[in-house]
């Protein structure tokens, strides 16, 4: 190990962090075979088999995940430091994805690129779909920042809490619940529209009531806030939705706001990046302005205490 090239301990560090030989070689911009020799050499320096074959990935060695532990933080310290001396957010031009849903994307979309607009003219920032699972995506490679709810961990994939979802029952404001108290006998009785990502016609309230023995008829299904938003002001729907989503709409006279007549815990919204990302200058300037877009705006994630 003492006379290990430099250049090795970065691929190796590459391929642990992408769990692929392909992988590895796109981002370092090399080809798979220089990867693959790479690798040949690694195994023959440091008496290990380091990479084991598993299913259509890999699975690194007991002996290649404490080699890991060791260089892992010192060659991001370094790689840090390098880049850190030329970065310029002014100059950057790169391209970055992010998956959020749509509800989400009409409250940053707008203030972040007011930020790019002044601050990184060049950048591109450019909004994937929303799958359901950000994990998946941000493993897959899909997506460089996800917002999303994240019920697990991954070791390869960071996450920093950014707001929490509160849930309003919202209604036309001709709605004929808009003016009287939301109860649980009404609130049941009316009929109700789901936004559904999935296609599932039933969400998380639907999940509460079952286990109480209750339901609630689904009248409607839409795949996006954008559409329940538009449907809502012209029918007699009754929508639970995050507050963050209808909060504008709100305030603007659209739809009336009520509190929901059963408990709805609320819902942790994350952003998580890849490993890969955690050091990149561009990508750690740009988690940095989405946070302090969510810190300067502590309105548009709580709702009001009551509502008229």
């Amino acid at each position: 190990m003492a006379r290990t090239d430099l250049n090795l301990l970065v691929i190796f560090d590459c391929i642990m962090q992408e769990q692929s030989v392909s992988a590895a070689a796109r981002q370092l911009a090399m080809t798979q075979p220089a990867v693959s020799n790479a690798v040949s050499r690694m195994r023959h320096q440091w008496r290990d088999p380091l990479f084991i074959k598993d299913g259509r990935g890999i699975r690194p060695t007991p002996a290649a995940e404490r080699l890991w532990a060791q260089i892992h933080q010192p060659l991001e310290v370094i790689s840090s430091a390098l880049n850190e001396q030329d970065f310029d957010p002014a100059s950057a031009s790169d391209t970055l994805r992010i998956a959020m849903t749509d509800g989400t994307a009409a409250f940053l979309w707008p203030r972040l690129r007011a930020r790019t607009e002044q601050l990184a003219p060049l950048l591109n920032l450019h909004a994937v779909p929303f799958r359901g699972d950000g994990m998946t995506q941000l493993l897959e490679a899909d997506a460089d920042l996800v917002f999303d709810y994240f019920a697990g961990s991954h070791r390869q994939v960071h996450q920093q809490r950014m707001f929490h979802n509160h849930f309003v029952c919202v209604m036309s404001a001709s709605h004929a619940l808009a003016q009287q108290p939301l109860t649980e006998e009404a609130f049941l009785q009316a009929e109700h529209l789901l936004v559904s990502l999935s296609g599932d016609a039933r969400g998380q309230v639907d999940t509460q009531l079952a286990a109480r023995g209750q339901n609630r008829r689904i009248a409607m299904t839409v795949n996006s806030f954008a559409s329940a938003l538009m449907l809502l002001p012209t029918t007699q729907l009754l929508c639970t939705l995050p507050w963050p989503v209808v909060a504008a709409t709100v305030r603007s006279g659209q739809l009336v706001a009520k509190q929901p007549p059963l408990a709805i815990p609320p819902v942790p919204i994350s952003m998580a990046w890849h490993q890969r990302n955690h050091q990149r200058p561009l990508q750690r300037w740009l988690r940095a302005q989405l946070q302090e877009i969510v810190d300067q705006h502590p309105e548009q994630f709580i709702p009001p205490q009551s509502f008229s």
